[in-house]
């Protein structure tokens, strides 16, 4: 018994990250298909969050369409998410080739170093991370 197995050329796992949500990219060869979380890039948030996604992809075209992305994210809301995955392409298409990364960081830098902001953690006796609780001096 032959079992067929999967030889084709994979490129990955390329992760991006912002604030809580983690993304890791898988390229493979194929149509310039994009799935987040085995769902089609269509199903997913709004025309902006969309185009958000897309953005590094417009410096490589070639590249997008004669590949398939599959990306698996965990954590963040939408934006997080969109974000986290426009970087894990980005770090992708810079792999490949030198000329495309200087193109992207030309545009946007942060697309290949990340965007460290987090949020600020809650403090004991606040309501929030800088809102104290109201004082009356009566």
């Amino acid at each position: 018994m032959m079992v067929k197995s999967r030889l084709t050329k994979v490129l990955g796992p390329f992760v991006g990250k912002r604030k809580t949500a983690v993304a890791r990219l898988v390229v493979r060869p194929g149509t310039g298909r994009i799935f987040i979380n085995n769902q089609p890039l269509e199903y997913f948030g709004n025309e902006l969050v969309r185009a958000k996604i897309l953005t590094p992809l417009y410096f490589n075209e070639k590249f997008w369409k004669s590949h398939d992305f599959d990306v698996k994210v965990r954590g963040g809301g939408v934006v997080a998410i969109a974000d986290a995955v426009s970087f894990a392409i980005a770090r992708a298409l810079a792999s490949k080739s030198e000329g495309v990364k200087q193109r992207i960081k030309e545009y946007n830098r942060v697309l290949l170093a990340g965007d460290p902001r987090q949020a600020e953690p809650k403090k004991p006796n606040r309501y929030s991370a800088r809102r104290f609780k109201q004082k009356s001096y009566r």
